[in-house]
């Protein structure tokens, strides 16, 4: 536990701070300012920390960049740096040394290469602009072509591209982005889908209607040969793994996230294989007029629990009306609605168990993006599965339960 401390430490506080200025000052410039925005931490494994900078270079200009590090075992092309105790790689985007199609994703001539050789016409440049990126894991590239057209160019290893490019083609006719090719140093290049997110509707329109039968739909329509592999472990297979984490960085709410795991751990299936989505959230539902257009982000998809995808949806809708109060009731209506016809096919309390699980894994969200508050966030978050765990439901007599706390 002393180790990871001191892990937790060099990589987020101040000693974090002199490992940027050594890279920057190798660079040629100054770094003027820091922040750590992401932190994965692997009990009994390594750290990863993503950081936003603003420098100073040696021509007056300043710029914003961000830098990842690590500790555990380096991959080659870090800079290696050293505190006497603990070796750290750390390196510039977009030069991330277990990504390495992300240089390619993140320039306009090469993605207007790419994106013509998919067989898109392109007369013109191409606009970039990065809608995520977890360090050493995944990045995505969202590419806007002259005529509005969008692409969406997920980097992920080069072992993972070829796979994630096969689950596309092999879901064709499900309700998910068509697969435009894929690199063998790590690019799948994805058609864009019509309408918003869901998150995009809740968090713009104050009331807001979804077809709950859609979302059913769309589940419904992913293939049966993508639950052909290994059984998945669920979200309350996987609770005690996300409590440690909780416990590692905040040892004053280990009790609680311990008690969480305990509750909705389960060592047998709960509900029958299907085809699922493996990490379903507001974000990843695309709709329009108030029904699914298409699922994102299927890496996961695999042999799992209905409960699995219902659960985890609810859950982050839980956090989200936490997260943004003033759009609460119309979060919460749209979880109430998907509850009632979710439990059509599902055990109401083992729905809310898997839930609460959902919203522990949540719960180490606030330190892994090191917001200022992190440790009353991460409070909220735990009380937020209790109640769930204590209602046995996402709602009371029908009637969403507020999440605030």
């Amino acid at each position: 536990m002393e180790r990871v401390k001191t892990e937790l430490s060099l990589l987020t506080g101040e000693p974090a701070g002199e490992l940027l200025t050594a890279v920057v000052g190798q660079a040629g410039g100054t770094l003027l300012d820091w922040a750590a925005t992401q932190v994965d931490h692997q009990p009994r494994g390594r750290t990863t920390v993503g950081y936003t900078a603003r420098v100073r270079w040696g021509d007056g200009t300043e710029t914003g960049e961000t830098f990842g590090a690590c500790s555990g075992p380096l991959p080659e092309g870090v800079v290696r740096l050293s505190d006497g105790v603990t070796d750290i790689g750390v390196w510039r985007f977009p030069f991330d040394p277990e990504l390495p199609a992300l240089r390619t994703a993140f320039d306009p001539v090469g993605m207007r290469r790419l994106v013509e050789n998919a067989g898109l016409r392109c007369d013109g440049e191409v606009h970039l602009r990065v809608r995520s990126y977890r360090p050493r894991r995944r990045a995505v590239i969202e590419v806007t072509t002259p005529d509005q057209r969008r692409v969406f160019v997920k980097v992920v290893r080069p072992s993972r591209a070829r796979d994630l490019h096969e689950r596309h083609r092999l879901a064709a006719s499900a309700a998910v982005p068509q697969s435009l090719g894929w690199t063998d140093d790590g690019l799948v290049l994805l058609a864009g889908l019509p309408g918003r997110t869901l998150r995009q509707e809740l968090l713009s329109e104050d009331v807001v209607t979804l077809d709950a039968e859609s979302v059913v739909s769309a589940l419904d329509s992913l293939p049966p040969e993508l639950a052909t592999g290994p059984r998945r472990r669920t979200w309350g297979q996987k609770a005690g793994h996300y409590a440690e984490v909780i416990a590692a960085a905040a040892p004053e709410f280990a009790g609680r996230a311990r008690a969480v795991a305990r509750a909705v751990g389960h060592d047998r299936p709960q509900g029958p294989d299907v085809p699922v989505h493996g990490d379903l959230y507001e974000n990843q539902l695309m709709v329009r007029d108030g029904r699914v257009t298409g699922l994102l982000d299927i890496d996961g998809a695999g042999r799992g629990e209905r409960l699995d995808d219902a659960g985890c949806l609810l859950g982050h809708l839980a956090v989200l009306a936490q997260l943004r109060p003033l759009r609460e009731k119309s979060i919460l209506d749209v979880g109430a609605t998907l509850e009632k016809r979710f439990t059509v096919d599902l055990d109401r309390e083992v729905l809310a168990l898997r839930a609460a699980a959902v919203v522990l894994s949540l719960a180490t969200g606030p330190h892994r993006v090191q917001e200022a508050d992190w440790r009353h966030q991460t409070g909220r978050r735990l009380a937020l599965a209790e109640r769930l765990l204590d209602e046995k439901s996402f709602t009371r007599n029908g009637v969403a339960v507020s999440s605030s706390a």
